[in-house]
């Protein structure tokens, strides 16, 4: 998996309604703002790996794109419905949500000052399926059958199946447009330079650090509280935690150790060392995930055993120093149609008696011997140090010979594919707030889990009636069905919810309004008093 799949969000709405059948631009101000405040720095350990948007699937190269290109539509600051970006309207124009136009603003300019038209529109989305790149967001199409343009503002996407979740799939880093002079159509763009239409130019971008300057041609929603932004990469957790006690960044996001976000919260003000922890909620979860082909893993009573003797708030804990809650479900807390199957199925406290019984009806006896795989580099640094604290949760229970092993995470990608795990960990963390991204990239055709699971009920039934559907308040019903099934079959078990962090030197604000559920993290909402 991707950004998806690796480690970050405000508590997310009750969900979408008929707004996005039709998504108009009223009362939007296009002024923007000057960006006349005071520069920035921020630190985090997550490298940009693209900057190509049909390259990127990671958190910090989205970071790049969310900030650097415009999309038809963005989510707005504390908001998952999609509001017009680039695009004045948007609207599906049949009733099964299979035909999506949108329709330009006026004066739209990319950085460079070539015009912004449906050409280079309709060029973006060919392109990123064209090149398809396997660490790119081409998979997030696959319901895209054609992108047509009538003339220079209008551009209707033509789907293969309905999908009423296709406004927060071009609302998201995936439908980044670029400009069709400046992008080859067939391979990526490899000289570490872009241009967009975005709040943000690209100004420098290295190993070490990334700059972005105000862009003076932007024309859309966003106010800019401050005149650039430069971002330093840090190769150590203990490296981005100095730097911003120390005052040589503004900000430190993504990387500080769960133990060093715990300690400063709860520190005092002169311990803090003029440092504020700013959280937000997330829609990022972890999973425990088994191969149903696996001798051992694949056995229902094994699954269930696992289940019943899980105690997710010792893991919370004890791992994770509370920077993340229990979760009891497939789809997270604060998600449309989010319940709690797990909790309802096997409790939150251990269940030795019970999870005994499912052994002995899979025919165990004995301990039953289960390797656990988790991988060091991926998914957050409290991985591997779970995976043990859940090895011991199930032998200490005396049912289970469980042991650890880990490999980087080439090697357990291959591992995961092959089928050589019978159990292992999966992180994600959402492309757009909607239950359908915790649902069929898990449990539809050429999942991400690669467990060889399969529920006809799921992929059959619930998944294509719930995609069709624009007013997502109504799928309630239908996902909690599918959690409920996940549950009573336990081909994952969801370990824990995340939340989102960052820590600032004081004076800095805005912040509360980067870390929400649409993972897009706005540069521009950030701002540092003057230093007059």
């Amino acid at each position: 998996m991707r950004k998806r799949d690796q480690w970050l969000a405000a508590p997310i709405g009750a969900g979408l309604t008929t707004a996005l059948l039709a998504l108009a631009g009223c009362g939007t101000d296009d002024s923007g703002a000057a960006g006349t405040g005071e520069p920035l720095v921020m630190g985090m350990t997550d490298k940009v790996v693209a900057t190509d948007p049909a390259a990127g699937y990671d958190p910090g190269s989205w970071l790049l794109f969310n900030n650097v290109f415009q999309s038809l539509l963005s989510f707005p600051k504390g908001g998952t419905t999609p509001e017009p970006e680039a695009a004045k309207s948007c609207e599906f124009t049949d009733t099964g949500s299979t035909v999506y136009r949108c329709t330009l603003k006026d004066g739209l300019t990319f950085s460079n000052g070539d015009a912004l038209t449906s050409k280079d529109v309709k060029y973006s989305f060919d392109r990123t399926r064209k090149i398809k790149d396997k660490n790119g967001p081409a998979v997030m199409f696959a319901a895209l059958d054609k992108v047509e343009t009538p003339d220079s503002k209008t551009v209707v996407f033509r789907l293969k199946t309905p999908d009423a979740t296709f406004p927060m799939k071009i609302a998201s880093g995936a439908g980044s447009i670029v400009d069709h002079a400046e992008y080859p159509a067939d391979r990526l763009r490899n000289d570490g330079k872009a241009v967009g239409s975005g709040v943000y130019t690209l100004r420098e971008y290295g190993e070490k650090q990334a700059a972005f300057a105000v862009n003076p041609s932007y024309k859309g929603p966003a106010k800019v509280k401050n005149s650039g932004m430069t971002l330093k990469f840090f190769d150590a957790r203990d490296k981005l935690k100095k730097a911003v006690q120390s005052g040589s960044i503004d900000v430190a996001y993504r990387g500080l150790a769960m133990k060093d976000i715990a300690s400063l919260e709860n520190a005092s003000l002169d311990e803090q060392h003029g440092t504020q922890v700013i959280e937000g909620g997330s829609a990022e979860v972890m999973h425990l995930v088994f191969n149903m082909k696996d001798p051992v893993a694949g056995k229902l009573g094994v699954r269930k055993a696992v289940a019943y003797l899980l105690d997710r708030s010792t893991l919370v804990r004890d791992v994770y120093k509370h920077t993340a809650e229990p979760l009891y479900s497939i789809v997270p807390a604060g998600i449309t149609g989010h319940n709690t199957a797990f909790f309802n199925t096997y409790g939150d406290r251990p269940k030795p008696d019970k999870a005994a019984a499912a052994l002995r009806g899979a025919g165990y006896s004995g301990k039953v011997p289960l390797t656990l795989w988790a991988t060091p580099d991926r998914f957050g640094p409290g991985t591997v140090p779970a995976v043990r604290e859940i090895a011991q949760q199930l032998n200490a229970s005396g049912l289970f010979n469980a042991k650890v092993r880990s490999a980087p995470t080439k090697e357990y990608d291959q591992g995961v594919a092959a089928g050589d795990y019978g159990v292992y960990v999966k992180g994600w963390v959402p492309d757009y707030p909607d239950p359908d991204n915790f649902t069929q990239p898990f449990f539809g055709k050429d999942n991400v889990l690669a467990n060889h699971y399969n529920s006809p009920r799921i992929t059959s039934g619930l998944l294509p009636k719930t995609a069709g559907q624009p007013d997502r308040g109504a799928t309630k019903t239908a996902f909690r069905e599918m959690q409920d099934i996940v549950a009573q079959d336990a081909p994952v078990i969801p370990l824990w919810q995340g939340k989102q962090y960052a820590v600032a030197r004081e004076g800095i604000s805005g912040l509360e309004w980067t870390l929400d559920s649409s993972t897009v993290f706005r540069f521009w909402e950030i701002s540092k008093p003057s230093e007059d």
